[in-house]
């Protein structure tokens, strides 16, 4: 059995082209074809990966979006968004609310599916992480084999690619990551995504880590490091 992707789109003809090429590379498909039910098939089947249509009727993708990322059960499921719209604001807007990807329409099929298969790489090697690994460093405990991150004040809420990120500059203090690192290490290196999408997760990861967002240092020009 491949990797279970949910495709959520009220397309069905564009929902039919994704299932093929995904079927074609070995993945296991589902559709649903709008938001009320792709709550409810997520919470129930657990899909490796949502592909996720803005524009949905009932609950529209931004909702599902963000209230797949607040239940518990499916927080940790990555999210392609894959939509019509192509201003910025509404890429920020995914990347904000915890989605891994943006993809806007018309597409390539192909680059969806290695996109897919980048995102799922990284996240295959998150689960492999060592029973016993945890990182250290600056007042933050960093728990590779849970996923989870801790400050003094407690757990830490975030997204599969922030903690990637977070994990990646604790486990290397005072390295200097350039963004194009920064999107190879962290989706792979077949992404497509431009240097805006490096600085949106690194903004969200730093509100979200409060007193500590001041270890991640921007190295103007460069990229970003963690504070030795």
């Amino acid at each position: 059995m491949g990797s279970k992707i949910l495709i959520v789109e009220d397309d069905r003809n564009i929902a039919e082209l994704l299932t093929r090429n995904f079927e074609q590379a070995g993945f296991d498909t589902e559709v649903v074809y709008d938001g009320t039910n792709a709550l409810l098939k997520a919470e129930k089947t657990r899909p490796n990966l949502i592909i996720l249509d803005l524009m949905l009727p009932e609950v529209d993708g931004i909702e599902v979006c963000r209230m797949l990322k607040r239940n518990p059960e499916t927080q940790r499921i990555p999210v392609v968004m894959l939509t019509a719209k192509g201003e910025e604001v509404d890429r920020i807007v995914g990347l904000e609310l915890g989605a891994d990807d943006y993809i806007t329409k018309p597409f390539s099929p192909r680059e969806v599916v290695l996109r897919v298969q980048a995102i799922l790489r990284r996240t295959a090697g998150e689960k492999v992480a060592s029973a016993n690994s945890k990182l250290r460093v600056n007042g933050l405990t960093i728990d590779l084999e849970k996923h989870q991150a801790f400050s003094q004040e407690g757990l830490i809420d975030l997204t599969s690619t922030e903690f990637k990120m977070l994990s990646l500059f604790a486990g290397s203090p005072g390295r200097v990551f350039t963004r194009s690192i920064l999107m190879d290490v962290v989706w792979g290196q077949e992404y497509y995504g431009v240097d805006r999408t490096i600085d949106t997760h690194i903004s969200r990861l730093r509100r979200k880590l409060g007193g500590f967002g001041d270890l991640i240092e921007t190295v103007h020009g460069v990229g970003y490091r963690f504070k030795a």
